[in-house]
């Protein structure tokens, strides 16, 4: 069976294979579905025909370039402080050679697709250009259509695009491979590691050098955690089901378990069971499933993690969302959106996790607002929880200066969203 992530089966054609999605390109944006691209050839690639319906929906067109986020000391300021720039010197060691080759492209992201590193030689750079493939540009799908690195992080799997394969004309004459990169000790999506050039890299090697360099990228992070890695904590932010690691073990819980598993954690000093059922269920519990959900938990954690009387671990387990809240407490506002990786369960609809979330999310973003800090305000808006928040949009835009070339980009997307809440037509008729 053909490897769905590469772009080329065995002995294909480069030239044809081209042609034949090219076609397939031009009846899509007229309309056509893109499982009919069979027609001429070859079916597409499950893979880019979903990458092309999110990029339908998500861009004006084909033509749609991606925009710049990041430029200037933002840029600077923002990459120093990114995990992945502890590991930019494997990149290049693993990846240079290509890179100065005068034929590709070494290019990193970070999870919202928002290119960090892009390197090569001036040729090829100024080729890159042509598209906004620069340090600073966003190519995550929403903005830059199918491409290696933001499809590989919406799939969260290395794969490779090539040629016409792109959703944005602008991209169709490179092909590039990459693979996504995980923090090790909470498993969040920290970017992708991509190689971008010529049809040539469409072949099995150019894969399993970069999903060997994000591999790399993640055991290196896995040393610098050291004692770190091993230690008792539980992830719960930006993901529904909570990852415990606990004497050197790990469990992935599941949705009812990790909701447990939180509102033990921010009571430490122990809960009842009534009190658990009220946190899980409202003013409805049932106490025999609230029994009967905490004994499996205790069976799946052990006693030596867990005691009943009341219910509360025995043990001393960190949690992130606790360390968000403890260094926002400590005023260290950057430390503190950078540790947090999303809303707290985010699935969740128990009453006790869900005013958890909104605790941290209120205290993390009264934070951001009030220390006025462009960097941290950038980061929000720009991350997925953030996109529509209007408030710190506008408070971004008030530290822009006039000339930065993020201006535009913000204002428009300040118009967009009071438009979209109703806030201009609500002003119209308090001035009439």
């Amino acid at each position: 069976m053909p490897n769905p992530w590469l772009a080329l089966d065995a002995g294909a054609d480069p030239v044809e294979r081209m042609r034949q999605v090219g076609r397939a390109h031009e009846r899509f944006v007229a309309g056509a579905r893109p499982a009919d691209a069979g027609a001429d050839g070859p079916a597409m690639r499950p893979v880019v025909a979903e990458s092309w319906r999110r990029s339908a929906v998500a861009l004006p067109g084909p033509d749609a370039t991606a925009p710049i986020e990041l430029s200037d000391d933002d840029l600077e300021s923002y990459r120093a402080a990114h995990p992945l720039s502890r590991v930019l010197p494997i990149f290049r060691d693993l990846l240079g050679g290509l890179a100065e080759d005068g034929e590709h492209l070494m290019a990193v992201c970070d999870a919202y697709g928002r290119l960090l590193w892009v390197e090569g030689t001036s040729k090829v750079l100024r080729g890159a250009e042509q598209m906004n493939f620069v340090p600073g540009a966003r190519w995550d799908e929403a903005h830059a259509g199918t491409n290696a690195p933001g499809t590989a992080l919406a799939v969260d799997h290395p794969l490779q695009i090539f040629a016409t394969e792109h959703f944005s004309r602008n991209a169709q004459r490179w092909t590039c491979a990459a693979a996504p990169i995980h923090d090790p000790g909470t498993g969040r999506l920290l970017g992708a590691i991509d190689v971008t050039g010529g049809d040539h890299l469409a072949n099995p090697h150019s894969l399993a050098l970069v999903r060997a360099t994000a591999l790399a990228a993640e055991a290196y992070l896995r040393g610098q955690l050291g004692s770190a890695a091993t230690a008792d904590s539980v992830a719960a932010l930006g993901r529904n089901e909570a990852l415990l690691t606990f004497a050197g073990r790990q469990w992935r819980l599941g949705r009812r378990h990790s909701e447990l598993l939180v509102l033990l954690l921010a009571h430490p000093e122990g809960s009842t069971g009534d009190e658990l059922g009220f946190g899980l269920y409202g003013d409805d519990p049932s106490p025999v499933t609230v029994r009967a959900e905490l004994s499996r938990l205790r069976r799946t954690l052990g006693p030596e993690l867990m005691e009943s009387r009341p219910y509360r671990l025995r043990a001393e387990v960190e949690a992130d969302f606790r360390t968000v809240v403890r260094l926002l407490e400590h005023g260290r506002v950057a430390e503190a959106l950078q540790a947090y990786a999303g809303p707290l369960l985010p699935g969740s609809d128990a009453p006790g996790v869900v005013r958890l979330r909104r605790l941290v999310d209120d205290r993390l973003r009264s934070a951001l607002l009030a220390a006025r800090d462009r960097t941290v305000l950038q980061t929000w808006v720009h991350s997925p929880w953030g996109a529509d928040d209007l408030e710190t949009w506008e408070a971004y835009a008030r530290l822009l200066p006039a000339t930065a070339p993020a201006r535009p980009m913000t204002l428009a997307r300040i118009r967009d969203l009071r438009a979209e809440y109703g806030l201009a037509t609500s002003l119209q008729r308090a001035r009439n």
